[in-house]
């Protein structure tokens, strides 16, 4: 270190396409293709590309480090620790968050960096200075309470919480410290600068505390810490002297001093590990300090001859804490920083949208249809039918036009029939049946293949089964491993069973009015020909009475009718209209906002679903009030039409004419409701086939999968065969060599008696001095008494002495030898 402050080293990393994965995590992961993104995968490059090589103390680096931790996807990323012991050592890890912390710290380093290269000669630059130091002291506090322990693995060695927090202390040491010199150099009062410097000294004692527990922060660093703690220790209490001096409290000053000199000392201690501008400052003070002690030890003697107290007696100084953690906003919060008017512009990959969004879009879809059908659109064509079914059951409309136009056709089925006639209405029938047959046809046959795929695969695991025996063949059976398809094949059989039914009810429908369709869908003049006419009856006054009532509840009924057709068709445009996509994506970006570690799925927007589904209840309320007020008008028709009836009593001269027309207005309406029921099969069958092409496909990965894992399990069976056939055929080889190399046995003796053991015998003990030839020739024999262990190391201390002997010879001992 060249200064008095220290900086944060950079983390240095490698070079990573990030394109290449985004690409593959958006083809496996998303409904989108990657070549939508062409611009922003470009764009993702270059952002890392100049964040990862701004090294260098320059202010643009800060928009380049936080404009891409802005915008950052997981991939594969390799940094090197700027701490510690393992610098060249690199860590990868596919992980976003370790992606963001490595980013982050680097932006921390730059502005220890920025502050570092600054004047701090000037007041500006020390206030400069400072506001660097506490921005990066903010981002570190930043990275140790969010971003860490959101990583969910291990954090990075020289990011675990000791060292961020001693790095924190750190910072905020060196900020206040370029504070005090602020307050030094613009001349402030001493009380106030002894408490800046004791809050400088606080911070640095943290600092080296929580270093010396790390792991990582360098002895150089601690004992740079401590040195600093100690000097602005001794500073404060320098700084609390001269206040006591204008304040005449002389003894206090003197106390204050020695305190400070005790101060200067202790940092000196460190003087073999700190730099030379740190010791400078130091001798620099202490020489201070010595001065001033001996002039106010000697005023205080001589003059003022007051009680200097003892340290422990001295108030504690107070703190000025001027330095704060400050997180940068833009890191605080990123995404105030991107939008329209956000700093960083648009993020990229905003039209990016989860799988979870795409299902939780198809969810409401389904739903909103459900809502709109089932209690809107189906409860009024239901009340529509029931009126339809009760003029059906009256002869209504026909009866009333019979007797009003004996001559030509009624207006309402010239229109009915140039209806039919323009949709080319019985071709289009016949065209929508032979349509619908082909998508049953087809999706018959994908389930078929389906179904046939998991019979072939079953039996070729039942075959091996039957091969290798259950006790080696122990893989689930197919039911069981493909308990869901199997589930499906079953579900499946039964929509096309009930599918099957409904198509054979449209077709007997079809062929029951196929022939007056056509007869609508003819010429006029091949329609008028099909009805009769009849003589003009004379209308009596309650005939014309009764037919007027009768004509105006009609009236009513074909309003009524009108109405709840438009009201169908604007619901239809509603649920069209109604695009939930936007409100999603908002929620999403809210939930990644506030739970970025949540995972996004379908039932997070069950509350969103809700209150989007209740613009759909003043609709329903429209359908209750067509509930209530259509009995009053059965009523009215039925009362209208019995008084119609019994005014014309007696005159048939219009009954075929009514039957012809009835006949006619019947196929229309049967032909509508053909159509209809054409359409829900049309919808139904392209439904299925995306059901049964995902089954179809769900099953062919199944037995590919369990083909393969068969063919690994025979492999391991074969493999596990030969090697017993090679043991045992090494056995045998063993065994025969064995018996060849093997000595003959004995013939078994005759007798079964048993072998008695010898009895042992003791040697007779030898007459001293008499020589037994049992003993042999023995050579320089042992004492008789007390033998001592002589070591046979020339070496031993006892070697010379032991085989030493002297003095007359006893007759006794025998001769001896050595």
């Amino acid at each position: 270190m060249a200064m008095n402050i220290v900086f944060l080293p950079f983390r240095r990393t490698s070079a990573v396409s990030m394109s290449a994965a985004i690409k593959q995590y958006i083809s496996t992961k998303y409904e989108q293709h990657p070549d939508m993104f062409k611009k922003d995968l470009e764009a993702i490059d270059s952002l890392r590309t100049n964040a990862v090589n701004s090294l260098e103390a320059h202010v643009s680096g800060v928009q380049k480090l936080t404009l891409y931790a802005a915008q950052l996807i997981g991939v594969d990323f390799t940094w090197y620790p700027a701490l510690g012991f393992n610098t060249q050592r690199p860590e990868s890890q596919n992980n976003l968050r370790y992606e963001l912390a490595n980013v982050l710290y680097n932006l921390a380093s730059l502005y220890t960096q920025l502050a570092v290269s600054l004047n701090r000669s000037t007041s500006d630059g020390l206030k400069s200075a400072c506001n660097y130091f506490c921005q990066a002291a903010g981002v570190i506090l930043h990275l140790k309470e969010t971003v860490i322990p959101e990583l969910r693995t291990m954090p990075p060695e020289d990011m675990d919480t000791l060292t961020l927090e001693s790095l924190q202390q750190l910072l905020l040491a060196q900020a206040q410290e370029c504070f005090w010199s602020k307050a030094v150099k613009d001349g402030l009062k001493d009380g106030l600068i002894a408490k800046l410097a004791a809050k400088v000294s606080d911070f640095y004692d943290q600092a080296a505390e929580y270093g010396t527990m790390s792991d990582i922060i360098s002895t150089e660093w601690i004992h740079h810490m401590t040195a600093k703690h100690h000097h602005f220790a001794a500073a404060a209490q320098y700084r609390a002297s001269r206040d006591c001096l204008d304040k005449q409290k002389y003894g206090e000053e003197v106390a204050r001093l020695r305190d400070s000199l005790v101060c200067v000392n202790e940092a000196l201690k460190e003087s073999r590990w700190i730099n030379k501008i740190v010791l400078g400052d130091l001798n620099g003070l202490k020489a201070r300090v010595n001065e001033d002690l001996k002039r106010a030890e000697k005023d205080n003697d001589v003059i003022y001859l007051m009680s200097v107290p003892p340290k422990s007696e001295l108030k504690s100084l107070d703190r000025a804490g001027m330095a704060t953690p400050r997180i940068p906003q833009e890191v605080l919060d990123p995404y105030s920083a991107l939008g329209d008017k956000g700093a960083f512009g648009q993020p990229l990959f905003a039209r990016l949208v989860p799988y979870a969004v795409h299902v939780a879009v198809s969810i409401y879809d389904e739903r909103k249809e459900r809502l709109v059908n089932t209690t809107i659109i189906d409860e009024l064509e239901a009340l529509t039918t029931k009126l339809r079914d009760l003029l059906q059951s009256l002869n209504l409309p026909a009866s009333l036009q019979a007797l009003e136009k004996p001559l030509g056709l009624p207006p309402s089925l010239t229109t009915h029939a140039e209806e039919i006639r323009q949709q080319d209405g019985l071709h289009k029938l016949q065209r929508a049946m032979h349509e619908i047959r082909k998508l049953k046809a087809s999706d018959e046959a994908m389930y078929q293949e389906g179904v046939g795929l998991l019979k072939i695969e079953a039996a070729e695991d039942d075959k091996a089964r039957s091969k290798h025996g259950t006790a080696r063949w122990t893989r689930q059976p197919s039911p069981q491993a493909a308990e869901k398809l199997y589930a499906q094949v079953n579900e499946i059989d039964g929509y096309l069973k009930s599918a099957a039914s409904s198509d054979e009810l449209v077709k007997n429908k079809f062929k029951d009015c196929e022939s007056v369709i056509q007869i609508l869908s003819s010429t006029k003049m091949d329609l008028d020909a099909s009805v009769p006419s009849s003589k003009r009856a004379t209308l009596t006054p309650a005939v014309e009475k009764a037919a007027d009532n009768l004509r105006s509840a009609l009236n009513d009924v074909s309003h009524l009718e009108r109405r709840r057709k438009r009201i169908m068709q604007e619901m239809r445009e509603k649920v069209k209209n109604d695009d939930i996509n936007s409100a999603i994506l908002a929620e999403t970006a809210r939930f990644e906002r506030e739970y970025p570690m949540q995972k996004i799925e379908p039932a997070l927007f069950e509350n969103l679903f809700e209150d989007r589904l209740e613009q759909y209840e003043k609709d329903r309320r429209v359908v209750s009030s067509e509930k209530e007020s259509q009995p009053q008008l059965v009523v009215r028709i039925q009362e209208a039409n019995a008084a119609f009836v019994t005014a014309r009593r007696g005159d048939s001269s219009t009954k075929e004419r009514e039957q012809a027309l009835q006949r006619l207005e019947n196929a229309y309406f049967k032909y509508k409701e053909i159509v209809s029921n054409l359409n829900t099969g049309r919808k139904f069958y392209n439904d299925l086939a995306t059901i049964v092409t995902r089954f179809t496909d769900e099953c062919r990965d199944f037995a590919y999968h369990r083909r393969v894992e068969a063919g690994q399990i025979e492999t391991d069976l074969s493999t596990a065969l030969s090697n017993l056939s090679l043991n045992l055929q090494d056995q045998k080889e063993r065994q025969s060599l064995r018996s060849h190399y093997a000595p003959q046995q004995q013939p078994p003796s005759p007798s079964n008696a048993p072998i008695t053991a010898p009895t042992p015998t003791r040697a007779p003990q030898p007459e001293p001095g008499i020589w037994n030839p049992t003993q042999g020739i023995k050579f320089g024999g042992a004492p008789p008494q007390q033998p001592q262990q002589i070591s046979s190391n020339v070496h031993h201390p006892t070697y010379p002495k032991a085989n030493a002997r002297g003095g007359p010879w006893d007759v006794s001992r025998g001769v001896q030898f050595g």
